[in-house]
């Protein structure tokens, strides 16, 4: 899951502004024209793109390893439906990403590609349980399911990203100021939770209640350990702010969590 950090910048009049991003045609065209000045971009879309295409070659790997065929891909169109707008969101979330690191681009990749490890497990492990276990096809009410649950978290991750982006533009390190509005004035970390609701979605489609558990615990630990250490940089910027913005919002479930 991609860091979320939250800021916003006021204008000198004390409210809030937020212009629309330079779309990455913008900067490439940009960098193109002036080659040389925009290095840490053209760094980042580099990275994006193989962190991406990696990913999603894993993908298709680690689900014909638990299948067995690939094959099975034509016949199941809630499948085909999940994959196709799966990689639409990763692609999508390439192009709306911010990065907050400047690491060396190998350690860089690296660490996004060790992040993905625990999805590639879901991906194989869910349609492992189905063939394996049950046999069969999946009943569709829960094939359905799955995809109306992966477009919803796919709607809550891009649109947090979005936002955030918008809320924060013209940031300076000097200047920061707690993201409050959009989705984020219901929880903490929208984008972990509709990154969650896609990845979970996975194991609905196929009918893989072991899978959906173990998504359940692992995705909890693991979203667990990287909240912590993001709030604990952010209630050390903003201090009583965030303990007050804290106390008043969920941080991934509402009500729950």
């Amino acid at each position: 899951m991609a860091s979320e950090l939250n800021r916003e910048t006021p204008e000198s009049n004390g409210k809030a502004t937020g212009g629309l991003k330079p779309t990455t045609a913008m900067l490439l065209a940009d960098a193109i024209a002036s080659p040389g000045e925009h290095p840490r971009f053209m760094r980042s879309l580099t990275l994006h793109f193989a962190e991406t295409t990696i990913f999603l070659v894993a993908v298709i790997g680690a689900i014909a390893l638990g299948l067995g065929i690939t094959a099975y891909f034509a016949e199941h169109h809630y499948v085909l439906a999940y994959l196709v707008a799966y990689a639409g969101f990763r692609f999508s979330d390439l192009i709306v990403r911010e990065d907050a690191e400047d690491s060396p681009p190998r350690e860089e990749l690296s660490r996004r590609i060790a992040a993905q490890l625990p999805i590639l497990l879901v991906f194989a492990a869910a349609p492992f349980e189905r063939t394996y276990a049950y046999g069969g096809s999946a009943p569709a009410w829960a094939s359905a399911l799955g995809l109306l649950l992966e477009l919803l978290g796919m709607w809550l991750a891009l649109g947090a990203r979005i936002q955030l982006g918008f809320f924060t533009a013209g940031r300076t390190p000097q200047r920061p100021v707690l993201v409050t509005r959009g989705f984020y004035r219901y929880l903490r970390h929208p984008i972990y939770a509709g990154t969650f609701l896609v990845t979970f979605a996975w194991t609905i489609i196929y009918g893989a209640p072991v899978a959906a558990i173990l998504t359940l615990i692992i995705g909890a630990i693991l979203a667990q350990r990287r909240i912590k250490s993001e709030e604990a940089m952010l209630r050390a910027r903003f201090g009583e702010e965030y303990d007050d913005y804290q106390s008043v919002t969920d941080a991934l479930v509402p009500v729950i969590w």
